[in-house]
């Protein structure tokens, strides 16, 4: 009797989903960095994370791909991998400034985003996007030192210069190197939630979520002074999300005046400190209310924002959702069989 429950118990838990297929187009000479990118956040990460993602490479003409690195990658998978994808992934190639990609890609590329697939540019694998005409009319974002080649190519794609990355949902698109990853990591918090995202990044030993934009790693003149760090800032703060800090509070402890910080963080990370704290006490909210059964009371409490009233309206402000709505969307598989068992 007692297996004949059980047997009925796990028949009445949810079906774990399928795997969200990505699928990389590689393009002679392919770029090894964004590629890397893409596998360590959507590949295998063993018995510690679940998978949540099935990782496969494609190209063209299968066969012997050469790297960017001197050596070839074999490619055994074409063009029709991309009728089964739910995200397509176009790492950044290594291909002469001028040169398109073979209108059989394109049109490859065109048929999977018409299919409901989302199109992911990393790098220069927004030029990509572009010619197959996913960019028109929107922001797009690529590499700092080929924004203005983009923008002169395809006039009619709106390509931001500052922005690590650029998502519309169907389409998405990074800056250059390591901006790959921060999209990558921001597609899996859409996806799955903070928690997993976070669980990923913590095993990269990466950032979940960098702030700035690209621009603070583009070529400055040389003269003229550097600006000082705001990291030992952002650790101490980071520490100290259940507890009312200031502005004030924040120059105090970095020695400077609270307009010269406002400055510095405008510089180097695009926002305001404020507007930072907020987005990492929201962050906190999302990893308790995905990982815990905490009451939105006690969460409040812990990350800072010192009510349920007041946790709730900054919640709906960010993420245009109730705490209690976004628990349920990201009720994880295994909190589900933890209650069953």
């Amino acid at each position: 009797m007692m297996g004949y429950f059980h047997a009925m118990t796990l028949r009445s838990l949810p079906k774990s989903p399928a795997p969200h297929r990505v699928v990389a187009l590689l393009q002679a000479p392919q770029s090894n960095f964004p590629l890397a990118c893409a596998t360590e956040v959507f590949g295998d990460h063993g018995p510690a994370i679940p998978a949540r993602y099935a990782f496969e490479v494609c190209t063209e003409h299968p066969g012997a791909v050469r790297t960017q690195a001197g050596y070839d990658l074999l490619v055994t998978a074409g063009l029709d991998a991309l009728e089964r994808a739910d995200t397509v992934l176009i790492p950044g190639s290594q291909q002469a400034p001028e040169a398109d990609a073979p209108e059989a890609v394109l049109e490859a590329v065109r048929r999977a985003h018409r299919r409901g697939a989302r199109i992911v540019g990393l790098c220069s694998g927004a030029f990509v996007l572009a010619a197959a005409g996913l960019l028109d009319g929107r922001r797009a974002a690529t590499h700092w030192a080929r924004a203005a080649e983009l923008a002169a190519r395809f006039p009619q794609v709106r390509v931001d210069p500052a922005v690590l990355y650029v998502d519309h949902g169907d389409v998405a698109t990074s800056a250059g190197s390591a901006a790959g990853v921060d999209l990558c990591l921001h597609l899996v918090r859409t996806d799955h939630g903070a928690a997993y995202a976070m669980r990923i990044a913590r095993q990269m030993v990466m950032p979940p979520h960098r702030e700035g934009c690209q621009l603070q790693y583009a070529e400055l003149p040389t003269n003229g002074p550097v600006a000082d760090s705001l990291a030992p800032l952002l650790e101490w703060l980071a520490g100290r999300l259940d507890q009312p800090v200031s502005v004030a509070d924040m120059a105090a402890h970095s020695q400077v005046s609270a307009r010269t910080l406002t400055r510095r963080f405008a510089e180097q990370l695009g926002i305001s400190p404020g507007r930072w704290l907020l987005d990492r006490r929201i962050a906190a909210t999302r990893a308790l209310l995905e990982e815990t059964d905490l009451p939105v009371e006690a969460i409040a409490r812990r990350v800072g924002l010192s009510s349920a009233v007041n946790l709730r309206r900054r919640f709906h402000e960010a993420l245009r959702t109730t705490p209690a709505a976004y628990r349920r969307a990201f009720r994880t598989e295994e909190t589900w069989r933890a209650e069953a068992g």
